[in-house]
């Protein structure tokens, strides 16, 4: 898991946007898809950076990882849920139970937040349309 989620960093990394219409990213994506119960919470929060900064909205691996970060959340650190949030985000991916977690755990450890995780957060909420009133 940990070699696919660093190889979709590395490649989005390196490549940018220019990886997006290469069609071995669609098997790198359905790969961590098909492993998604073995990432990490960093893991997870790089695999869908990548795929958000590369334009490639992978809604299956999306969904996935939103239904797998839910049920572990508490092992998500801050930068991860800020990273998290920002991919489902620039991706346009609904997630709004996944956001509701994120905003819980959020503010049960705000102060392990550094500005630019909460900047990360408040910019990802208020571009999903998701309100966390208690958080914000």
């Amino acid at each position: 898991a940990r070699n696919l989620a660093t190889a979709a960093h590395r490649v989005v990394k390196f490549g940018g946007r220019r990886v997006r219409s290469d069609r071995r990213l669609e098997a790198l994506a359905e790969a961590c898809r098909e492993r998604i119960d073995a990432f990490n919470s960093q893991g997870m929060a790089n695999t869908v950076w990548a795929f958000a900064t590369a334009g490639i909205a992978a809604r299956t691996l999306f969904e996935a990882i939103a239904t797998e970060a839910l049920r572990r959340i508490n092992e998500f650190n801050s930068q991860n849920m800020a990273n998290t949030a920002w991919a489902f985000a620039t991706a346009g991916v609904a997630a709004r139970t996944l956001f509701e977690a994120i905003a819980t755990e959020a503010l049960r450890r705000i102060n392990e937040f550094n500005s630019q995780n909460m900047a990360n957060t408040a910019w990802a909420f208020a571009t999903a349309g998701v309100a966390a009133r208690t958080l914000f």
